[in-house]
């Protein structure tokens, strides 16, 4: 079984993934997007993200592909989860996440089509059975995102993260794509015990 976990940078999403793996029964896995520790599109995102990649970070599409090809390189990881039915392979942002901040950068529905079209048709990836949106205040949100990089001295915030406004605007994406049902079934809450019982449902834990 598969479901993601959205949201903009510092909603939750590691606090609500902990709290899942302590109170679920089944066998629970995690794969957080970017892989920037094993996948090479991934690290090539990354360098972009921190202004040495020259302007490739000023196309959205191209970041988008990065991204992209970062989920194609665990294709075989993730189809095996999806047709699992007693395990759950929990992921710290998906294919949502593409399309959320490409929305969010570039403004309308079409590059929304288009990363549906990449990921799910052309690369195959597999549908998640719940997509989960923390829609966590944004201003709230960034606050922890600063205090989490204040913490750890080796931790800067890449451009997508120091910028308010993209953070704001993401989330805005995110929750049109739970309202659209993008994909699959979404629920869109702050409230972890909300998701922790959705979870527990789908994966027949009552």
């Amino acid at each position: 079984m598969l479901i993601s976990i959205e949201g903009i940078d510092g909603a939750g999403k590691n606090t609500v993934t902990q709290r899942l793996r302590e109170e679920l029964a089944c066998d629970v896995e995690v794969l957080s997007f970017p892989r920037y520790e094993e996948s090479i599109h991934a690290q090539l995102a990354q360098e972009a993200l921190y202004g040495r990649m020259g302007d490739l970070t000023d196309s959205v599409y191209g970041m988008a592909t990065l991204f992209a090809l970062d989920r194609h390189g665990a294709k075989e990881q993730l189809l095996a989860a999806a047709e699992s039915t007693d395990s759950l392979l929990i992921l710290d942002r998906y294919v949502a996440s593409n399309a959320a901040y490409s929305a969010a950068r570039v403004g309308g529905e079409l590059i929304v089509d288009w990363i549906y079209e990449l990921e799910f048709e052309r690369f195959g990836l597999p549908v998640p059975q719940l997509q989960i949106f923390l829609d966590t205040d944004v201003a709230l949100a960034g606050q922890r995102a600063v205090a989490r990089a204040a913490e750890d001295e080796g931790r800067n915030r890449d451009r997508y993260e120091r910028d308010a406004a993209l953070q704001s605007r993401t989330a805005a994406a995110y929750r049109r794509l739970a309202e659209q049902q993008w994909a699959g079934r979404w629920i869109a809450t702050a409230d972890a015990d909300m998701i922790i019982q959705a979870v527990k449902e789908l994966v027949g834990e009552q």
